[in-house]
């Protein structure tokens, strides 16, 4: 029988079966003509379901909500995106609206933040939902991106930047330098996770959603050992703005030019690679969770044209490191 109202309490409710599925539920208001309203559109939603699939009565919520519950990583972004599209379907969703979508969140931003932010979620979201049997996957095109010479920060500048910085300060530049962390995953690594007499260190890997230990060389045990343990956390900061912060005024005081937090990541990587490790070690050992992403990034060719020398030199003996 199709959908009725009935009353319960100061609320309508409604109830019937639509399409051999049984339907209830409140209709959140307690104005009968409202409630009529409300029922007649969820009987048609769900006639629009079974005669044209569940894809055709998807929200972009509901595909997030969806996204969420499967374990991927869902953050701020995706809840900002959420905010944007409400209760638009999918199905009206297309390629250039979604690009619309990240001028208008995004109206100064670069193309390499409206991809991250917006195109790059919005579209695994959209596919994830396809891949569940809701809609038709979807392609959309990035914003082009200028891509950028990475300045990377050294050990130099990091011994140096550390002589002007408080001891967690310092500690927090050695830790990104010589482990790779991100910032936010450095802020979050707490005493419990630093083993000392291993020489390891827990990091959780925020942006892939898993951890890995980190070997924590002579200075950088140094480095938090000197770290007053008042607080849970070993770095102190409660979140990466205050971080930030500090970090300029230990940049201004050390007369160095300026680098960003990140740029101990970046340095961590091309030190590594500039030291003969293989991309696939360095990825794995800084928590990149794609090795092509080192390649592209941080892989510089050498103008030096005698490096094809190297292939027919003799090989050092195994287990032989290069100074």
């Amino acid at each position: 029988m199709p959908l009725t109202i009935y009353r319960r309490g100061e609320l309508w409710h409604y109830r019937g079966t639509v399409a051999g599925r049984r339907l209830r539920g409140s209709t959140g208001t307690g104005i009968k003509e409202t409630a009529q309203r409300i029922a007649a559109e969820r009987e048609t939603t769900e006639w629009k379901r079974h005669l044209d699939g569940p894809g055709a009565v998807l929200t972009f919520s509901q595909a997030a909500i969806l996204y969420k519950a499967a374990g991927k990583t869902f953050g701020k972004r995706h809840i900002k995106l959420m905010q944007y599209w409400k209760m638009t379907l999918v199905k009206d969703m297309n390629e250039g609206k979604i690009q619309q979508c990240a001028i208008v969140l995004y109206p100064r931003a670069k193309g390499s933040t409206r991809n991250r932010e917006v195109i790059i979620p919005t579209q695994a979201i959209i596919n994830h939902a396809a891949k569940s049997g809701f809609g038709s996957k979807i392609s959309i095109s990035r914003f082009p991106v200028i891509k950028e010479e990475k300045t990377p920060a050294t050990w130099e500048w990091v011994q140096r930047f550390m002589q002007h910085a408080p001891p967690h300060l310092a500690g927090l530049a050695c830790f990104m330098l010589l482990t790779g962390a991100r910032l936010s995953e450095a802020l979050s690594v707490r005493w419990e996770d630093v083993d000392f007499d291993r020489r390891r260190v827990k990091i959780r890997q925020t942006k892939i959603g898993n951890e890995r230990w980190a070997h924590m060389p002579a200075p950088l045990v140094v480095a938090i050992a000197n770290c007053a343990r008042d607080r849970a956390t070993v770095f102190r900061y409660v979140g990466t703005n205050s971080a930030h912060k500090s970090w300029q005024g230990a940049v201004k005081r050390a007369a160095l030019p300026y680098l960003s937090c990140h740029a101990c990541r970046h340095g961590f990587a091309t030190a590594m690679l500039h030291a003969g490790v293989d991309p696939v070690t360095v990825a794995k050992r800084g928590g990149w969770k794609s090795v092509q992403h080192v390649f592209a990034t941080y892989g510089h060719a050498t103008d030096d044209e005698t490096v094809t020398d190297a292939i027919c030199e003799p090989l050092p003996p195994r287990g032989h490191r290069k100074a």
